[in-house]
């Protein structure tokens, strides 16, 4: 069953979105130092990887619940 606008998965959207735009200053001061960029470049993808995981996990809650 489709219901309206999924808040959650916007949410989430929204979170990674955030984290990109956190690290675009950082960038500038993680340029200089290869391990600093590493570490910034790690827990960027780490952090979006768990929102999707969250947000998929909320996707397959929902099919269980509707397919009751």
């Amino acid at each position: 069953m489709q219901r309206g606008p999924d808040l959650k998965g916007r949410g989430y959207l929204v979170s990674a979105l955030s984290v990109v735009l956190l690290a675009i200053p950082a960038f500038k001061v993680a340029a200089k130092d290869a391990w600093t960029m590493a570490a910034l470049a790690a827990g960027m993808a780490l952090s979006v990887c768990g929102m999707l995981l969250r947000w998929r996990s909320h996707q397959l809650d929902r099919q269980r619940k509707d397919g009751d």
